[in-house]
């Protein structure tokens, strides 16, 4: 399913990365930047319709919004948003450069903590190449 934003190695990790961490649970896989996006997986049961564009540009503002916010908190560094939705759930996983959003059916807290992992251990890899 890719398109050219990334190296097709790069796309098959990712895509690889996040169906070895979920399995069957997966249903989507998204990178993005703040200029383009790619949909790198979608399960062949869902439909094509989503409006990627719109989601992309929440996502990426979210990621700022949230890293803005909660800079310098008790909390600590932003690592990740998981959100909660009727049909499923969406993982951002972002840098300062790019992301990936990864939507699944249901998880453990411990599945998307293994996922997160997963994915900024690419995204890492990918800043230091």
């Amino acid at each position: 399913m890719a398109s050219g934003l990334l190296p097709a190695e790069t796309a098959d990790q990712i895509e690889t990365t996040c169906r070895t961490a979920v399995g069957d649970s997966l249903r989507s896989v998204m990178y993005f930047t703040r200029d383009d996006y790619e949909q790198l997986y979608l399960r062949e049961d869902l439909e094509r319709d989503a409006d990627l564009s719109t989601f992309i540009g929440h996502e990426w503002r979210g990621f700022k919004t949230t890293q803005t916010a909660y800079e310098g908190s008790e909390l600590g560094d932003y690592q990740y948003t998981i959100r909660v939705f009727e049909n499923g759930f969406l993982i951002r996983v972002t840098s300062d450069r790019e992301g990936i959003f990864v939507t699944t059916d249901g998880l453990t807290i411990k599945d998307f903590e293994e996922l997160a992992t997963a994915i900024s251990t690419v995204l890492e890899e990918r800043n230091r190449a």
